[in-house]
């Protein structure tokens, strides 16, 4: 009788030793996580933002929307047309504060003025930001094909779908490019119902979610998940001068103002997607 209870007793022991493993498997997985968030949480609350931007928050979401994307400290993290430099302000701070590489990638032109502006006002922040052309046409600054970690868009591929079809496609295939294998691709993107006109993609501001990810997976993306983190049901998209007509541009001036501030701003998909691993 002795002997089963001492033989029946070591598959108990080992099996509580791999639960025990495993706990602290998740416990290190937890604290990574709440680190991480944590991270971005600061970046989000940097005293350098301006304030018409923290007011934005509300609609934007940005500390969930970049958890949701995974930002990683250490990561080489490319921010494609940053325009005013709305998520520049959080991505900026973070950047510093946890060893990313941060690019801007912009039309050269005219795309990356304001950071240009930021870098010699602020140089200790902005200054480490490298400097790219998007779309590159091989006579400027071009991000090395096979370096990111991660590339962000927030709000964009509906100017590149007022390019044309080609030009959308042709955008998506440099951001393939410049990311690693196993490197994250995250959008933001105005969003068109499924069952509005799929002309409204060449003039309205918004897209339909299946467009995007069409074009995504024609350039060898993988869609790895969808969050409805931006999401606003109170956007009817059906607006004469289209997504400008909400805040903040209220397109329409002082005309029905009260309505559209009400509304909020659009409806978005937030997307993301993988550069499959070889």
């Amino acid at each position: 009788m002795r002997i089963f209870v001492k033989t029946a007793m070591l598959p108990l022991a080992a099996l509580l030793a791999g639960c025990a493993s495993y706990a602290d498997d998740g416990a290190a997985a937890s604290s990574a996580t709440s680190a991480a968030r944590s991270a971005i949480d600061a970046a989000v609350a940097a005293p350098t933002r301006t304030p018409a931007n923290l007011a934005r928050d509300e609609y934007r979401n940005p500390a969930a929307t970049l958890a949701f994307f995974g930002l990683k400290p250490g990561s080489t993290v490319v921010e494609l047309w940053p325009g005013g430099g709305w998520y520049t302000e959080i991505l900026a701070p973070y950047a510093k504060a946890n060893g990313n590489v941060l690019h801007a990638a912009a039309p050269w032109d005219r795309g990356l003025n304001r950071i240009k502006e930021w870098q010699t006002a602020n140089a200790e922040l902005y200054g480490p930001i490298k400097l790219a052309e998007f779309p590159n046409a091989g006579t400027n600054p071009k991000l090395p094909d096979g370096t990111a970690d991660m590339v962000l868009t927030f709000r964009n591929v509906h100017n590149w779908r007022f390019g044309g079809a080609d030009a959308t496609a042709g955008a998506f295939r440099q951001i393939y490019a410049m990311l690693k294998p196993g490197g994250i691709l995250g959008v933001e993107e105005h969003r068109l119902n499924e069952n509005q006109d799929i002309a409204l993609e060449e003039k309205s501001g918004y897209m339909k979610e299946s467009s995007v990810i069409a074009f995504a997976e024609a350039a060898g993306f993988k869609l790895v998940q969808r969050s409805e983190i931006n999401a606003n049901p109170r956007d009817t998209k059906d607006y004469p001068k289209g997504v400008w007509t909400l805040p903040p541009r209220f397109a329409e001036g002082d005309v029905d103002r009260a309505k559209y501030a009400a509304i909020g701003e659009s409806d978005r998909m937030t997307l993301k997607f993988v550069k499959p691993a070889k």
